[in-house]
């Protein structure tokens, strides 16, 4: 594997990790707060906004991302499942920024909350299928700049539970990295950063189907 696509494993590694654990954080400290009895809870902020509704992902140089949670996932009882997949340039080249938001625009992703690129479940805001953050730190997109920016790839992400019904989440998401793969003339790579074989995608959606079956059957 080159040296690009080992950089953007560890990359992209980094920012699920940062995303994982930053919410297992969070709920673990709400946990506390109720069990002490108090009666209003004042959440950090960031970017002048609570951080009720989002999680931050780090990255490998202490920059970070903030990302939509679904407000499906903030019950203790429901433990999250997080689904990536990478869009990146062949030949260890870059996708130019402008040419890159009108593809995620052209498959109906949206520039949103936290500078980066979501598709939601009709026009809610708040109800965000999966999302798309560049593989260049922080991962936001500048789009007061995109012409001069060169973005060697994307990740794709899915947090489950989200609005709607995860396999239904999951098909979704894979027909826009088609579609992006395609327009793009990029590689479609799995969260190790490897080609995107049919029997791993397959393998990923019967993981989310039993995740479903586990988590969200009461």
């Amino acid at each position: 594997m080159d040296g690009l696509r080992w950089l953007l494993l560890v990359f992209g590694v980094l920012v699920i990790a940062g995303v994982y654990l930053y919410s297992r954080r969070e709920r673990t400290r709400q946990d506390t707060v109720k069990q002490s009895g108090e009666q209003r809870r004042v959440e950090p902020s960031l970017n002048g906004e609570s951080t009720n509704d989002s999680l931050t992902a780090h990255s490998d140089s202490g920059k970070s991302i903030a990302v939509e949670e679904s407000p499906e996932s903030t019950s203790s009882n429901v433990k999250q499942k997080i689904v990536t997949l990478r869009v990146v340039a062949k030949n260890q080249s870059s996708f130019a920024g402008d040419e890159l938001a009108l593809s995620l625009r052209g498959i109906g992703m949206r520039h949103g909350k936290f500078g980066i690129f979501h598709r939601y479940d009709g026009n809610d805001e708040d109800k965000i299928i999966f999302s798309a953050a560049s593989l260049v730190e922080p991962g936001s997109f500048d789009l007061t700049n995109l012409k001069a920016q060169k973005i060697p790839g994307i990740s794709l992400f899915l947090v489950l539970p989200c609005p709607i019904d995860g396999a239904q989440a999951f098909d979704l998401l894979m027909v826009a990295a088609r579609a992006l793969s395609q327009s793009l003339n990029a590689e479609l790579l799995d969260e190790s950063g490897s080609t995107l074989s049919v029997q791993r995608e397959r393998y990923l959606r019967e993981e989310i189907i039993q995740y479903q079956t586990a988590n969200l059957v009461a």
